[in-house]
């Protein structure tokens, strides 16, 4: 009866490719390969800012949390998050709509000149590369144990080929579009999924089953714990999820290409804003759906260890489930909607990296304005290139046995300081100039790898004291704070600098086209 799982995962991935085809159309320009002319719903950009970043990191790892402890700490976490959103919507996404950016780095260019922009834009590429391929080999876990049913036993990196291989195809293609209308009704499909695993769980266990859980500690929502060295290293602590998350969101949401670019794709401004503050609300939704699961499924295993399920880690325990503890074809949707979350985050990562390579990077280096045509074969080129890549970092990530949702946090504090640090230094620091700017960023690249790989914290656990790492969400506050402070120090040995000079053209939306000057606030 497994074949008819695989027969409705097969009619999944062909019908996905196909029908974001056919919504997208055909791209004539960059500019509508990468933000589709600005002609975007808000609420298909909303979903598709949420399918990005939730992928499976989310669909596999938030109930595994649940049920190992955490709770309903990641909702807690959330509500930090439409925080920082709110800011990112308030202050940062009028600065980018108003310029006709189809990168979020352009600003740094006009601000600081294109050393800084190209700088900021080379951080974000490799930032991605290392998240999306934890993500993308998290994508594998639950392809892995279906094949494993029968007796198929492929290997992670197979599997991280084909899938990467199948998304390219409608992201090559289709361009910004086909992976925003694809990304909507990805997100309908893995949320449904949850929601008929919660109804199936809750049948099962009952008004008891969801009582014992809650006496256990899987729906507690705050964590109130307010010891030191608990906040520095618990990603769970409540102020370490409203205030640390509420600046990690401004980063993730406000410089990171893969999620403004989503927003530059809206009709104005008030449908961006719109966008980004209901991408919050929803996320939340979602984190709350996904922890639910996992409290629900310790009820339904009586509360066993993950080694006492014959689980590696807690990210198997949602796979499992799925193939073992639903029926035929519902287990086959539910694997297609942890499908659809990867090719989600895939099909929007190649998309904005190739975004960011055109827009930021190459396109400094030519003396005239190419023309359309070539910027749209290039575009399409370094998708290609990117997805190559992609694919050759997850499968570095095929040994790794962590919760996988953790890792992808801890990746990004390698350069979202730097990157958030840049932007509020060029509206906050008028004296500063392009030389502060990139010391500024290279400083804080270089600490926040240090405090990342080599600083650890000694936390008492179980009557053991355990060197722990800190919170990923620190990590981004005290890059902004190093940034802020080198770039100003930095300002303070010459004189307030000229805007940058806008070169020749006329400022206009597109990548083919300059940016204009950016005066300090």
């Amino acid at each position: 009866m497994r074949q008819l799982d695989l027969l409705v995962i097969v009619v999944y991935l062909v019908a996905i490719a196909v029908i974001g085809l056919r919504l997208a159309g055909r791209q004539k320009t960059a500019k509508d390969y990468f933000v589709g002319e600005g002609h975007m719903p808000w609420w298909t950009v909303s979903f598709s800012v949420v399918a990005t970043e939730t992928s499976v990191l989310t669909v596999i790892s938030l109930p595994g949390g649940a049920y190992g402890g955490q709770g309903f700490g990641n909702v807690e976490l959330a509500l930090g998050y439409v925080i920082g959103r709110v800011v990112v919507a308030t202050v940062l996404i009028p600065l980018y709509k108003r310029g006709g950016f189809v990168s979020a780095y352009q600003y740094l260019g006009g601000r600081f000149g294109l050393k800084v922009q190209g700088l900021a834009s080379v951080a974000f590429v490799f930032t991605r590369l290392l998240a999306e391929g934890v993500r993308l080999f998290a994508s594998a876990i639950p392809i892995k144990l279906l094949l494993d049913e029968f007796g198929v036993h492929a290997g992670y990196r197979l599997i991280i080929v084909v899938l990467t291989v199948i998304t390219v195809v409608y992201t090559y293609l289709g361009g910004i579009k086909a992976v925003i209308w694809t990304d909507a009704i990805q997100m309908g499909l893995y949320l449904g999924g949850a929601l008929l695993a919660i109804g199936v769980l809750a049948a099962h266990v009952g008004g008891a089953g969801v009582q014992r859980a809650v006496h256990a500690g899987r729906f507690r929502l705050f964590d109130t714990d307010f010891g030191l060295a608990h906040i520095l290293t618990s990603p769970f602590a409540l102020p370490t999820a409203i205030i640390g998350g509420a600046i990690f969101a401004m980063a993730s949401h406000g410089s990171d290409q893969l999620i403004v670019q989503r927003v530059l794709a809206t009709r104005s401004l008030r449908d961006g804003q719109k966008a980004m503050i209901a991408s919050g609300v929803f996320v939340t939704l979602q984190f709350a759906a996904f922890s639910l699961v996992g409290a629900l499924l310790w009820s339904y295993n009586q509360g066993r260890s993950f080694q006492e399920l014959g689980l590696t880690s807690s990210d198997n325990l949602y796979p499992d489930f799925i193939l073992h503890g639903l029926p035929v074809v519902v287990s086959g949707l539910l694997v297609a909607g942890i499908l659809g979350a990867a090719m989600g985050s895939l099909s929007s990562a190649l998309n904005s990296m190739s975004n960011s390579t055109v827009a930021d990077i190459i396109h400094s280096f030519f003396r005239s304005v190419p023309t359309e045509a070539f910027l749209l074969r290039l575009a399409r080129l370094m998708t290609l290139v990117w997805a190559v890549l992609m694919a050759f970092f997850a499968c570095a990530f095929s040994t790794s046995t962590g919760n996988v949702y953790l890792t992808g946090l801890t990746i990004a504090g390698y350069t979202y300081g730097a990157l958030l640090g840049a932007f509020l230094l060029g509206r906050l620091v008028r004296r500063a100039g392009e030389t502060d700017a990139v010391i500024a960023f290279l400083v804080t690249v270089g600490v926040m790898t240090y405090l990342v790989r080599g600083v650890r914290i000694d936390v008492a656990t179980a009557g053991t004291t355990v060197p722990t790492a800190i919170a990923a969400q620190w990590l981004v506050p005290i890059g902004v704070v190093i940034t802020l402070a080198v770039g100003g120090l930095s300002s303070l040995f010459h004189r307030t600098p000229e805007p940058a000079a806008a070169p020749l053209g006329d400022g206009g939306p597109g990548p083919d086209r300059a940016t204009a000057a950016v005066a300090p606030e």
